[in-house]
């Protein structure tokens, strides 16, 4: 909407770049251009503002399939004014000289006349189309369409509009219809869920059985070599028990032979000892036997004082003496205190 101010009577018109304006002073163009600024009298200005921006209309509307199915389609027209005099000749796009604002409402009338264009084209596909084709192709085919069939309308160039752009953004069915539909995918994913969760389950029991195959092979694997180890150590304990009683029996042997070899060298030194003191006794017995009996006695006597006790001090009387000495067999030489 254009932009008017009040000075001492006159208004000030300042448009948007994208709004073309049109003015009439008394029946005659006086202003005709896009972003126009400019100085009027509001009793005798007739204005029009024509937007030339391109501009989306949505819109949404029902239409049935070949099958008498009732299908809802969203699309979007993008279109744009590209002969602003041949659409205010067409439309009414007047504004108040005092406000700015549109008079009517031509925009809706562009609106209506490009929804109703689109429908009639759209019902013409869909009437010949399947829902399940519809719904699959359906989009590309009525965009196709609807683009031809706004190309080829002749009150859209007569009204200076240019359409841009066809865009259809979904071909939906009733809820109850759509639901029905989904249930066979549904389904079908289902079953292959459920084929894929067998199949798990299955790889699962395979796996738990070669798992366990492993482990009882492992377990016969560990017997069969625990039963080996119980024969090797057999073997073993055999062999050390053969090997010990071969040692303690050689040791045996030497031991016996080592006290056989003592015994017989202290039987042998024994002999020679007994011999050597028999030789000896016998060298002693015959020296004393050349001896005379005094000497002998005399020995005694020194053999029996060497086992006595210590005798510090002796007194011995005369008779004493002389009765030894008669022993001995010596004559009397006299006392001696």
């Amino acid at each position: 909407m254009a932009d008017i101010t009040r000075r001492f009577g006159w208004r000030h018109l300042r448009s948007a770049p994208t709004a073309h304006i049109r003015h009439h002073k008394r029946g005659k163009l006086s202003h005709d251009g896009t972003g126009l600024s400019f100085w009027y009298r509001s009793l005798t200005a007739a204005l029009s503002e024509i937007p030339v921006d391109d501009r989306e209309l949505a819109m949404a509307f029902h239409a049935r399939t070949a099958d008498f199915q009732d299908v809802t389609v969203q699309a979007t027209v993008t279109y744009r004014i590209s002969d602003p005099a041949g659409a205010a000749a067409r439309l009414d796009f007047s504004v108040d000289p005092d406000t700015g604002a549109w008079r009517s409402a031509p925009l809706e009338q562009i609106g209506t006349l490009l929804t109703e264009t689109a429908q009639q084209h759209t019902l013409d596909v869909l009437a010949r189309t399947p829902l399940a084709v519809a719904l699959v192709d359906g989009v590309v085919a009525v965009r196709e369409r609807v683009a031809a069939g706004l190309a080829a309308e002749p009150r859209l160039p007569d009204t200076g509009i240019d359409v841009v752009a066809v865009r259809v953004v979904a071909i939906r069915p009733e809820a109850e219809v759509e639901r029905a539909l989904r249930t066979p995918a549904r389904e079908q994913i289902q079953q292959e869920a459920d084929r894929a969760t067998y199949e798990r389950r299955a790889v699962a029991v395979e796996r738990e059985r070669t798992i366990a195959e492993n482990e009882l092979a492992s377990q016969i694997e560990l017997a069969r070599r625990e039963e080996q180890l119980v024969d090797q150590r057999g073997i073993n304990a055999r062999r050390e028990a053969e090997e010990k009683a071969a040692a303690d029996g050689v040791r045996t042997e030497a031991e016996a032979s080592r006290k056989v070899r003592l015994t017989r060298a202290e039987a042998e030194a024994a002999r020679d000892i007994g011999a050597a003191r028999a030789e000896a006794q016998a060298a002693w017995l015959r020296v004393h036997a050349d001896v005379d009996p005094g000497t002998l006695h005399a020995l005694a006597a020194t053999r029996l004082a060497e086992n006595l006790p210590r005798i510090d001090s002796l007194t011995l009387s005369p008779d004493l003496l002389t009765g030894l000495l008669a022993k001995l067999g010596r004559p009397e030489t006299g006392t001696r205190p």
